[in-house]
């Protein structure tokens, strides 16, 4: 008799442990499940856009002559200022270029001075012209008062007039080589005008031997070392600057994200202006610790893609990011408005997502809802399937069937019926405190 009470015991204690699920939490009672309202919250929707990182500017340097890179200065990823050299070019030849157009210029500035005193020269020869012929003149005229009183003869006269004339014709020569004289001034300064320019063009093409940095940045990589020959039409350029103190980030946004924003704000123009600040998410999964900015797009729709190319500019004075990099752009957006639930309340069967709908008279209706596909992870915003006011079960969807009846809860009052349920767990937690409980009693009787 005592041990077949002994198995009987036993086989409840066991019975009692299998209720309990090994320790799992079972619902309060079979039909009892917590229901939540739907209402209305703020939810923040974050979407993100994968993103290329550029420096604001990105400048190839190619060198304008061709030749032989004799040294170069920098080193790959070296920070740099505007004009700093970076590498020469073999510049002999163009040295001598230059030595020989200064020779040619020191010769024009000496023909000018060559000139200029024939000017002078020419100059001094028509004052004395001048004034021979001012005096020949006095005594030309004053023979013909002569003559006319019958002091002097013809003989005289002619003679006074032929000195004169003669005097006359010397003055116009003198002014002859005046001109001429100018002329040569005009031809040495064009010619000296001539051997500067050739002079600069020397220099210039000397200065392209020493390829500077157009801008401050930082250096890209250095394909070319020294001894390689470069010239302008080579495939690679030398390297390339890259100003990285403020960086685009290019992402796309589809054609019907700017549609919508183009009529939300009157033209795009404007929605980029009233766009808020953006983050940025980079590669480790980190938020990059200053916000950016959406200054620009590119105007045109991608034909293959459908998209339009959107840039944001971020500020970099701690230089963490690179030109070349990628990240992604998050874009934080507010809504009053939103119909927000648990993802714990749905259920997700491929690419579709259902709830259990809890009608007034408490059976349930298996129902497809839409949702953003962005989210946090914890909760869906609703965009379709759900109103406000509709009420949904939040836990226990894996022993729902549609139509089914149930007691609807609070999610207040499930938790309390769980915590019940688990104190009673707590108390038979074991086979052998139950019957030796069940013995106590046994033994009293």
């Amino acid at each position: 008799m005592i041990k077949s009470k002994f198995l009987l015991l036993a086989a409840l204690a066991i019975t009692v442990l299998s209720s309990c699920g090994g320790g799992k939490r079972e619902l309060p009672k079979n039909n009892e499940y917590p229901v939540i309202t739907i209402g209305a919250a703020n939810a923040q929707m974050k979407t993100t856009y994968p993103a290329t990182i550029k420096g604001i500017q990105d400048v190839e340097v190619r060198p304008k002559v061709s030749g032989f890179i004799t040294k170069l200065y920098v080193h790959e990823g070296e920070a740099v200022r505007a004009g700093q050299v970076l590498f020469v070019v073999d510049n002999a030849v163009y040295q001598s270029a230059v030595r020989q157009a200064e020779a040619t210029v020191a010769s024009a500035q000496s023909g000018i001075s060559r000139a200029q005193a024939s000017v002078v020269q020419a100059a001094a020869a028509l004052n004395s012209a001048q004034a021979q012929a001012a005096t020949a003149q006095l005594t030309y005229n004053n023979s013909k008062n002569l003559y006319n009183n019958k002091v002097i003869g013809d003989y005289e006269l002619q003679t006074a007039k032929n000195t004169y004339e003669t005097a006359q014709a010397s003055v116009n020569q003198a002014r002859s080589s005046v001109q001429a004289a100018h002329s040569s001034v005009k031809q040495a300064e064009a010619a000296l005008k001539q051997a500067q320019a050739g002079l600069a063009t020397a220099k210039e093409n000397l200065s392209f031997c020493y390829v500077k940095s157009p801008s401050n940045g930082f250096v890209g990589s250095l394909p070319y070392k020294e001894g390689a020959l470069v010239s302008p039409s080579s495939a690679m350029p030398v390297t390339t600057i890259s100003n990285i103190s403020t960086m685009e980030v290019y992402f796309s946004m589809t054609e019907a994200d700017v549609l919508a924003l183009s009529r939300t704000n009157n033209g795009l123009g404007n929605a980029i202006n009233k766009f808020p600040k953006v983050s940025l998410q980079l590669v480790d999964g980190s938020i990059y610790n200053h916000e950016g900015m959406i200054v620009k797009t590119s105007g045109m729709i991608d034909a293959t893609t459908g998209t339009i190319s959107v840039i944001a500019r971020f500020p970099n004075p701690e230089h963490l990011l690179k030109s070349g990099g990628s990240g992604k752009v998050v874009i934080a957006k507010n809504d009053n408005n939103a119909l927000m639930i648990p993802q714990d309340a749905t259920v997700q069967v491929q690419d579709k997502i259902f709830v259990y709908k809890v009608d007034a008279n408490g059976k349930i209706h298996y129902s497809e809802i839409k949702v953003n596909p962005q989210n946090d992870g914890v909760n869906y915003v609703v965009t379709s399937g759900l109103k406000i006011g509709e009420r949904i079960v939040s836990k226990g969807l894996t022993t729902l069937q549609d139509g089914m009846e149930i007691k609807p809860l609070t999610p207040a009052q499930y938790d309390e019926a769980l915590k019940k349920a688990a104190q009673l767990g707590e108390n038979q937690s074991s086979a052998g405190g139950f019957l030796k409980a069940m013995k106590g009693d046994d033994d009293k009787k």
